[in-house]
């Protein structure tokens, strides 16, 4: 018996200091872990917002520069192939020649309500769409809706929009593109690139895009921002500003008013159908 109670005397456990070490020992590694994963994991979407503004701002550009080389393509006398509006952010219209699909009047309008009695096939044109019309000689025209296509009889019937006058014979219906890029900052959380096709509503092309800055060199070598003919531009100045979606906590935490972070692209495209 006495040498039971002896080897029990000499087993050694753990204290209660020993049990409060481990215990800060550990609290303090899992906060290190903890603080590690945070940062890293910040560090994360930083790195994933950042690149989701360059490709927004990137796809934007592309956009613009497709379609700018386009302006002037195949329009007809007195139909501006670039509007400009220097409006901080700027808006631009676009107008081109989108296909090759045309028609002519074989009799005039009795009356601008009339319907169109068109000289050749008129399949190519679809009902809703938005075409021009115009004469040759005068180089007068205008827009206007289709609002039924009469394939078998070749006529064109626009229902909701009389025009503006009684065209002649002979008068040319053209499918054209006029676009028009601007930006909605109506919503401050969001503000987008829209792009808005004549007689649709606008639709939005990329989020985020805070400003778009315009400026048109001319022929005489002078840049401006809003020239006012446009057959004079020849290079087309473009510098889009695109917006994280998040803002930057470190930012806010040093008290700074705008935590947003931004990345400007700057790009030029030169006119191939303007001035011609």
């Amino acid at each position: 018996m006495h040498t039971i109670m002896k080897k029990i005397h000499k087993e050694t456990g753990t204290s209660f200091l020993e049990v409060m070490i481990a215990l800060v020992i550990m609290s303090v590694v899992t906060t290190a872990i903890f603080k590690l994963y945070i940062t890293q994991h910040y560090n994360y979407i930083r790195q994933d917002d950042l690149t989701i503004v360059q490709q927004s701002a990137r796809a934007s550009i592309d956009e613009l520069c497709r379609n700018i080389r386009m302006a002037g393509y195949d329009t007809p006398l007195g139909v501006p192939a670039i509007t400009a509006a220097n409006t901080n952010p700027d808006t631009i219209t676009l107008t081109f020649r989108s296909d090759t699909c045309e028609t002519f009047l074989s009799a005039a309008m009795p009356q601008p309500s009339a319907e169109l009695k068109c000289g050749s096939d008129v399949s190519c044109f679809y009902d809703g769409q938005w075409v021009y019309i115009f004469e040759p000689d005068s180089g007068g025209g205008e827009w206007f809706e289709i609002t039924h296509v009469q394939t078998s009889s070749n006529h064109l019937q626009h229902n909701t929009m009389p025009l503006s006058k009684a065209y002649s014979a002979d008068a040319i219906v053209e499918a054209m593109t006029q676009i028009k890029f601007y930006i909605d900052t109506s919503d401050t959380n969001n503000p987008k690139l829209m792009m808005k096709l004549i007689g649709q509503p606008p639709q939005i092309y990329a989020d985020n895009i805070t400003d778009l800055q315009f400026q048109y060199r001319m022929k005489n070598g002078m840049i401006l921002d809003a020239p006012a003919v446009a057959d004079d531009i020849r290079e087309v100045l473009i510098s889009v500003t695109a917006r994280s979606a998040n803002p930057d906590y470190d930012e806010q935490s040093r008290g700074v008013n705008d935590p947003y972070r931004y990345r400007t692209f700057n790009t030029s495209v030169f006119l191939r159908n303007v001035g011609l």
